[in-house]
């Protein structure tokens, strides 16, 4: 039955969109009239335009929403004239090289419905759907809903959940197929990583080339559906994570993160800190991003039995080149990502190079080569070709 019912909903959605005006190209091209390079180069990476946009909660600056919303004759409601909807999909070719050669066609191994706007003056929202990951109907990861310059402050707050690596390297943003390996990370039986949690985000940015300032208060539970008291947190502790990041002019940014936390699901407490460092040099045609943390878990295994304290590092170095100019179709990434942790099930080490091509601003053809030197399942070879378009 309940399949039943999520098929009903899933297909009146897409009647819906498929009688509407806003099927065909994504929601803020399609709204604001421009091009997806814009915002995005390419697509789904952001050009400092593109996070200026999305941090000013998806609208430009000085520019009049006109016919955005429907007009009630109630100037203290406000709806959105249409649902702003996209959708992303990703096909996989994949030959795994190890103690079994293996070529798969993971086709489709994502499909996601996107939604995203202004709701009123300085308040906007943002989630997705995953309708398909890996085989998989997900359900909602990023859902929150932002309040930009609260009280005129400069503040922006952020209610929902997100990932918690947001401030510093976006893994959505990413464009391997390999994935950023530090943030995922959980040593023993923790549940605390850098990846998805519900909680509060605090950014504020300093005039006159100030720093930028990120504070979050979460559960550090993840996501996971709620216990039988509606509850989603599963202990009485809040967990703060900060980033402080700097420009050092135009090309140069560095920034320095820590993560405090505690779980204790049953009776046992893990204290858990990270501390970490970013840098980020942009050399147009090469961008550079480093990424290092270090974490402590003083009781991963959450037992009263000779508790272990565990100790794990990592990070990646990543470098994008644009080949052929700021109206490039060519892209190249090389990412190199090693974590090192006292139980050597959680080391890892890999190399990766791949390579963007745009059949259009919003179909990517993409190659991703990687070598995986240590991990969970040993040394093995994973190519790949891919076909990613969003619209």
């Amino acid at each position: 039955m309940r399949r039943i019912i999520f098929i009903i909903i899933v297909s009146g959605l897409f009647l819906t969109i498929f009688n509407s005006d806003i099927f065909g190209i994504p929601a803020f091209a399609r709204k604001h009239k421009l091009s997806c390079k814009t915002c995005h180069d390419p697509y789904p990476r952001l050009k400092p335009f593109g996070e200026e946009f999305a941090g000013d909660g998806f609208t430009i600056k000085d520019k009049k929403q006109l016919r955005y919303f429907t007009k009630t004759g109630d100037d203290k409601l406000s709806l959105l004239r249409s649902l702003p909807i996209a959708v992303r999909m990703d096909n996989f070719l994949t030959y795994n090289r190890s103690n079994q050669n293996i070529t798969d066609l993971s086709l489709p191994y994502n499909i996601k419905l996107l939604s995203g706007g202004s709701l009123a003056k300085n308040i906007s929202y943002y989630f997705y759907f995953f309708f398909s990951e890996r085989g998989k109907i997900v359900g909602i990861e990023d859902a929150f809903i932002m309040f930009n310059d609260i009280f005129k402050t400069g503040i922006s707050l952020s209610v929902g959940q997100f990932q918690i690596s947001d401030p510093l390297f976006k893994r959505e943003l990413r464009l391997t197929y390999e994935d950023y390996h530090i943030y995922k990370t959980r040593p023993g039986l923790s549940g605390l990583n850098l990846t998805y949690d519900r909680g509060i985000m605090l950014n504020y940015t300093f005039e006159k080339g100030g720093p930028d300032v990120v504070l979050e208060i979460l559960n550090g539970t993840g996501i996971d559906e709620a216990d039988n008291f509606k509850n989603f947190d599963n202990d009485k502790y809040k967990n703060i994570f900060f980033r402080i990041s700097q420009g050092l002019g135009d090309k140069l940014r560095i920034g320095a993160s820590g993560y405090f936390g505690k779980e204790k699901p049953g009776k046992i407490t893990n204290d858990m800190w990270m501390l970490g460092g970013d840098l980020t040099l942009s050399l147009f045609p090469v961008e550079i991003n480093v990424q290092y943390m270090k974490r402590c878990d003083k009781n991963p295994f959450l037992t009263n039995v000779n508790p272990a304290e565990i100790n794990t590092s990592g990070g990646f170095a990543e470098l994008i080149y644009t080949f052929g100019g700021v109206d490039s179709r060519l892209y190249g990434v090389a990412l190199f990502n090693w974590v090192d942790s006292d139980l050597n099930i959680h080391d890892y080490k890999s190399a990766a190079i791949h390579l963007d091509y745009l059949i259009q601003r919003n179909i990517r053809l993409v190659l991703e080569a990687n070598y995986i030197f240590k991990g969970p399942y040993g040394e093995h070879i994973r190519l790949l070709a891919g076909l990613i378009a969003a619209f």
